[in-house]
């Protein structure tokens, strides 16, 4: 049995604590993970447990784990994702990649490292999907689509065929991309939206159409 450590002790870490009893539960024991608890640099949250995981400290606790115990990050803004991943890196930490046994993907999906999709998603077919994205239950990517790296999709986003979502992009709740959309790197799409044309690099857009609100910094 694999161990394995969560990176980010809030909602989000809860589930993944919940997605990996599931993995656990259709796997074999060696690909099954162990477990260990969560890894936050909150210290009021230092020594509690979260169904029934403790938080085991920082990232001095991280490092004082043996160098084979693999990690995840689950903290949803892709800025701090991507410094928390930068500094489980610079302590050499293997990166696990998560997939709820219920998802349906094709064998010719490209999945990168420390990836989490959690259950009731659908990816069909020439997708490419990059390291450190994390995708909530409930979520439709279409043909050709392309996720880029540390990108978050909140619960049930629809991105149709050949979509392509930057880096560090947030797309939240509901969201629905059309056919061939280009989302520029580290934007934001609010809830609900539906995006019918391309959007810039570092842009907020809410709506119905989406429309850019403002450039961010």
């Amino acid at each position: 049995m694999r161990e394995l450590v969560i990176i980010g002790a809030g909602g989000f870490g809860l589930e993944a604590s919940l997605l990996v009893e599931e993995i656990n539960e259709k796997s074999s024991s060696d690909q099954a993970w162990n477990l260990l608890g969560f890894i936050d640099e909150a210290t009021e949250k230092w020594n509690m447990k979260y169904r029934g995981y403790p938080v085991l400290g920082g990232w001095e606790a991280l490092a004082r784990l043996p160098e084979d115990v693999s990690v995840i990050c689950v903290v949803a803004d892709p800025k701090i994702k991507r410094k928390m991943v930068e500094e489980a890196q610079g302590l050499g930490r293997p990166f696990a990649t998560l997939i709820h046994p219920d998802v349906t993907i094709a064998k010719d999906v490209s999945v990168g490292k420390g990836v989490l999709i959690n259950k009731g998603c659908l990816l069909t077919t020439s997708i490419k999907i990059g390291d450190y994205v994390l995708i909530n239950p409930g979520c439709g990517i279409g043909h050709d689509a392309e996720i880029g790296s540390f990108t978050t999709m909140m619960w049930r986003v629809n991105i149709s065929g050949a979509v392509k979502v930057g880096e560090g992009c947030m797309v939240g709740t509901g969201v629905i991309i059309l056919q061939g959309v280009v989302i520029g790197d580290c934007s934001t799409v609010g809830a609900g939206a539906v995006v019918t044309k391309d959007l810039p690099d570092n842009c907020t857009a809410f709506g119905v159409p989406a429309q850019v609100i403002k450039q961010n910094t």
